[in-house]
This record gives structure tokens, sequence and C-alpha cells, in this order.
């Protein structure tokens, strides 16, 4: 799982927060809901976190679906 600047598609589930747009595919959604983006600063640099129950079933990329 991972981020990127995209237009919205028919099959994207759309949400705005805090004047932010997200888009997701809606079958990646339905595996992977609730999803959380927070953002990190770290010692080894800052980014956006994502994470989702699909952490803890062991299945994306691994034990942080981070975009650091």
């Amino acid at each position: 799982m991972g981020m990127a600047l995209d237009e919205s598609h028919d099959d994207d589930e759309v949400f705005t927060d805090r004047d932010v747009t997200y888009l997701v595919n809606k079958t990646l959604f339905e595996k992977v809901k609730p999803v959380a983006i927070d953002y990190v600063q770290t010692p080894r640099g800052e980014g956006f976190k994502l994470s989702s129950n699909m952490d803890a079933a062991g299945g994306g990329c691994g034990s942080s679906c981070s975009s650091c």
C-alpha cells in the first residue's frame, strides 16, 4: 500500500479530511479498511505513514506499510 498523486476514477472511494482529498480503489479499500494516515518525523526522516488492518494480517509490504 502506498500513496501517489492521481485523478479520480469510477472505481475509487473518495474521502476528504482537513481539506485533503483521498482516493482509494474500492476493491483495495474493502480489503484494508480502516486506513490511518499520519505524518511522522523520526531521526531517519519524515513522511506519511499508512497503517491498516492489512498490516496485522501480514499482507502487503511486510511489517510496516510506510511511505517514509
